[in-house]
C-alpha cells in the first residue's frame, strides 16, 4: 500500500466505532514523522572533467571550496500502534537519527563525509546532491526504522523524495509568478458568470502572487548524483512558465486562456501540458504540478500515478 494510500487507510480506520477496539489504539495503523536538521556544505566536482567541463555543468555549485546549506530532513515512519499508544518511542527515534545522521554530517563538508561521495577516489561515488544525499541517509536509517518516506530540504525552493526504490527519486523546485486573471466564461451574461464565479468574474479581474512547484521523478546518475540536470530544469520552468506568465493579464497575454478560463486549476493543467515533454527530453518525468493561488486556494496536477 503506497504512503498516500496509507494515510488515508488510517484516517478512515480513525473514524471506526471504539467499543470493540484495543485501548490506546493498539494494533491500528499509523504513519508518523520526526523532524530533524543539520547544517554542511558541499561542492560539485568531477575529476574526470576538466575545469571548463565542470563549470558548464555544475555552475557556480563548481566554484571551489564550496557552498553550504541548512538542511531539513523529514523522516516518514509507519506501523501499528503499541500498547502504549505509540508506533515508536521518539526519543529512540531522535537518537537513531541523530547518530547515523546528523551527528556525522552537521557543520561538515559532505564531499568528506561518506564513502558514497568520494568521487576523488572511487568510481562509484556520486556528487552529494539532495538526491544522493538522501539515497546514502536511508541507508543508514532503513535498518533502525521502519521508514516509509524521507524529504530534504536543501533550501525552501529545492528538495527531494525518496520512498526506498533502488536509484529512482524525486525533485521538487519552487518558484513564483504574479498575474492578473478575470473568470468568465464569454457564453454567458454577467449575471451568469458571477453566479458562478463570485467577485472573480468583475469586469476588470484581479490578480495573485502564484507559488509554482515542479515536481519531478528519474533515476539517480550513479556519478553526479543528480535525477535530471537541475539547471536545465529551472530554465524550462522559467522559459516556459514564468517568462510568458509573469505581471501579464492571462486572459489577454497568454493566448490558450483567451478562450480557457484562467482557474488555478486550469492553469495548472496548462502547465502541466507545457512541461511534460521538455522534462522528458532532459531525462526526467514530470510527476506533480502544485500551484499555490492565495494562502486558501491551490490546484494539484498528477502527471503520472501519484506517489508523492
Amino acid at each position: 500500500m503506497g504512503f498516500r494510500a496509507l494515510t488515508v487507510a488510517a484516517q478512515v480506520n480513525g473514524h471506526a466505532a471504539t467499543a470493540d477496539l484495543a485501548p490506546h489504539g493498539q494494533g491500528r495503523a499509523c504513519v508518523i514523522t520526526r523532524r530533524a536538521c543539520f547544517s554542511a556544505s558541499h561542492h560539485y566536482w568531477l575529476p574526470e572533467l576538466d575545469g571548463a567541463e565542470n563549470k558548464r555543468r555544475f555552475g557556480p555549485c563548481s566554484q571551489a571550496p564550496g557552498h553550504g546549506h541548512n538542511y531539513e530532513l523529514i523522516v516518514f515512519m509507519e506501523g501499528v500502534l503499541d500498547a502504549d499508544g505509540m508506533v515508536l518511542n521518539l526519543s529512540e527515534v531522535k537518537h537513531a537519527i541523530r547518530a547515523e545522521v546528523t551527528d556525522p554530517l552537521d557543520f561538515h563538508c559532505l564531499n568528506n563525509t561518506w564513502p558514497e561521495f568520494a568521487v576523488e577516489q572511487r568510481a562509484e561515488a556520486a556528487l552529494p546532491t539532495t538526491e544522493w544525499l538522501l539515497h546514502a541517509i536511508w541507508q543508514r536509517l532503513q535498518p533502525l526504522l521502519p521508514l516509509k518516506a524521507l524529504r530534504l530540504y536543501e533550501q525552501p525552493t529545492l528538495w527531494a523524495d525518496y520512498l526506498g526504490n533502488a536509484m529512482e527519486a524525486f525533485l521538487t523546485i519552487r518558484t513564483h509568478f504574479s498575474a492578473a486573471h478575470r473568470l468568465a466564461r464569454p457564453e454567458l451574461s454577467q449575471q451568469e458568470n458571477e453566479q458562478i464565479y463570485g467577485k472573480c468574474a468583475r469586469p476588470h479581474g484581479h490578480g495573485h502572487n502564484y507559488f509554482l512547484e515542479v515536481t519531478v521523478r528519474g533515476q539517480i546518475d550513479a556519478r553526479t548524483g543528480m535525477v535530471c540536470d537541475l539547471a536545465a530544469l529551472q530554465k524550462l520552468v522559467q522559459d516556459l512558465v514564468v517568462e510568458p506568465f509573469d505581471h501579464t493579464f492571462l486572459n489577454k497575454d497568454v493566448p490558450f486562456f483567451v478562450d480557457c478560463v484562467p482557474t488555478a486549476e486550469n492553469i495548472a493543467l496548462h502547465i502541466s501540458d507545457r512541461l511534460n515533454q521538455p522534462i522528458a527530453a532532459i531525462g526526467a518525468a514530470l510527476h506533480k504540478i502544485h500551484l499555490q493561488e492565495s494562502p486558501n486556494n491551490a490546484a494539484v496536477i498528477y502527471a503520472e500515478v501519484a506517489l508523492v
